[in-house]
């Protein structure tokens, strides 16, 4: 494997690929908005599936990093991810109350 060479113009995203900076972010334009669903993953903590949850919190924080570091495309990835590991938390979370709930009022004596 041939050493890199470290230069100043070059960055590299999250997944390992690189790309030229091609100047400020004045001759760029206006970076595209942020998306990483910060507030949904903080509110599917809630939910009673937390190691699913948890996941999609961290998503959504390496999202926002990934986006104050300039790489807009791994932050847009991530927080696609928050996105649908947020939703699939809230879905289980409301399987698991639905499923606690049948178990409690089927099962109570008379």
């Amino acid at each position: 494997m041939a050493p890199r060479v470290l230069n100043p113009q070059v960055k590299s995203s999250l997944c390992g690929s690189t790309f030229l900076d091609r100047g400020s972010i004045e001759e760029q334009g206006a970076p595209p908005p942020l998306r990483s669903y910060l507030c949904l993953t903080i509110f599917t903590c809630f939910c009673p599936a937390y190691p699913v949850n948890i996941v999609a919190l961290v998503f959504s924080v390496m999202s926002r990093n990934s986006y104050y570091h300039g790489d807009y495309d791994g932050s847009r990835r991530l927080g696609r991810n928050a996105l649908y590991v947020a939703v699939a938390s809230i879905i289980i979370g409301l399987l698991i109350i639905a499923v606690l709930c049948i178990v409690h009022f089927t099962t109570m004596a008379f």
